[in-house]
């Protein structure tokens, strides 16, 4: 299969074929593309930051100097609408300029067909180290363990959360922060939008006693709970598709990994989630909205 840049329709698909669409961004317009991108896939969007090797068997570490690559997959079976797709993503690219943001490399599109489609998207995500000792290892990777490693198995699906994205690395490094600092051990987590359930399994895996998820979104709290069982800890973790409250107040640390637009109205029922003294773990804000 071949892949072409450009803004020109996708070339003819076969029956049961995606278009991939990718798009390089560098870490400031890594939000926007998703974006922009999420508007034409039914399924969604993936980053794939930068990596560079640590040591072979060891996994790898993120490399934030390089851009990152955002792709996503549309329906081909209908010509027109997969054109239609690729000319208003790169359309809406352009006006990111107006904004101060660009991506680093035009639009590339190739075609997948669907004996290739369940599998492709494992391709892009490796074991992946963040902060001193967590350890990202989707299922299918293997990994050779070092002494302190906190290893975390992961099978993200269809569900945000496999750590690849910066605001999710953000609240894992703060996860292992709350750890390092005796604000974990033994304590009562709560994660908002727990997506795979990748900070909750991070949370118990650092010290933490129990935790309990919640999400709007089905998928997730299924993806969760999936995880759960990977990590032996589907006795620790409870979740449920929802909101606030959750009905399981107090708890010693709250984690949610959202967008600026829930964070903020969620504000008041997040601190009535926390004991007196608790902590507070959020993501998702960037610095001109602070």
């Amino acid at each position: 299969m071949s892949e072409r840049s450009g803004a020109g329709g996708p070339a003819a698909p076969e029956a049961g074929a995606w278009l991939e669409l990718a798009v390089e961004a560098d870490v400031e317009a890594v939000e926007a593309v998703s974006e922009i991108l999420g508007r034409a896939a039914p399924g969604g969007t993936s980053v794939e930051p930068a990596f560079e090797l640590v040591e072979e068997g060891l996994g790898a570490r993120l490399d934030l100097t390089r851009p990152a690559t955002v792709r996503a997959y549309v329906p081909a079976r209908d010509r027109a609408a997969a054109e239609r797709a690729v000319l208003e993503v790169s359309a809406a690219l352009g006006h990111l300029q107006a904004f101060g943001l660009r991506p680093i490399g035009e639009l590339r599109t190739r075609m997948i067909q669907e004996a290739d489609w369940a599998d492709a998207w494992k391709a892009y995500f490796p074991v992946m180290r963040i902060g001193r000792r967590l350890v990202i290892r989707p299922t299918w990777r293997r990994h050779r363990r070092a002494p302190d490693d906190v290893v975390l198995a992961l099978d993200p699906g269809m569900a945000f959360g496999t750590g690849l994205h910066p605001t999710t690395r953000l609240c894992l490094a703060g996860v292992e922060a709350l750890a390092d600092a005796g604000s974990l051990g033994g304590g009562r987590v709560l994660d908002v939008g727990c997506g795979s359930g990748i900070l909750a399994i991070a949370a118990l895996k650092l010290g933490a006693m129990d935790a309990f998820g919640v999400d709007t979104d089905s998928i997730a709290i299924a993806a969760t709970l999936a995880n759960a069982r990977r990590n032996a800890l589907v006795r620790r973790i409870r979740a449920r598709d929802g909101s606030l409250p959750s009905g399981e107040a107090p708890f010693d640390v709250v984690l949610a990994n959202l967008i600026a637009g829930v964070l903020i109205p969620l504000a008041a029922s997040l601190q009535a989630e926390l004991r007196p003294g608790g902590s507070l773990l959020a993501s998702g804000i960037f610095i001109d909205r602070e």
